[in-house]
């Protein structure tokens, strides 16, 4: 089971390879530019930071940036019912998806950010805020 040790988003970038560390941070401000007030809780033994409308990342959570050694992880904890039109989104979970960014220019394309407004949206709709 990985440790459960909570940090800092600056804890997350100095874990994170330095070619993905502005992606990365570029992907916080797009989520902070959507919900100002988002509840960030970053899990350093997940390598991962969870956006949501309180701490509760499977309940509260709308969204989650990971970053692995290649590319971050912009994931959506309801991102199956989050609407495509772009087709961004990966993964075959009942509920899970995400999308791989690997450049500042995909972590600022119009399409990422209306996502991160859709799974806020979902979350506030199904009553967490």
């Amino acid at each position: 089971m990985p440790d459960a040790k909570i940090g800092s988003f600056d804890d997350l970038l100095r874990i994170t390879d330095e070619p993905l560390r502005p992606v990365l941070t570029a992907l916080r401000d797009v989520v902070l530019g959507v919900h100002p007030e988002a509840c960030e809780v970053v899990r350093l033994g997940d390598r991962a930071a969870t956006y949501g409308v309180g701490p509760r990342k499977m309940i509260d959570g709308y969204a989650y940036l990971m970053p692995h050694r290649a590319w971050v992880n912009l994931g959506f904890y309801q991102g199956a019912a989050l609407p495509d039109p772009d087709g961004l989104l990966e993964g075959s979970g009942k509920k899970l998806r995400h999308v791989k960014l690997r450049s500042l220019a995909e972590a600022g394309r119009p399409a990422v950010r209306a996502l991160v407004a859709a799974a806020l949206a979902e979350r506030r709709g199904a009553g967490r805020d």
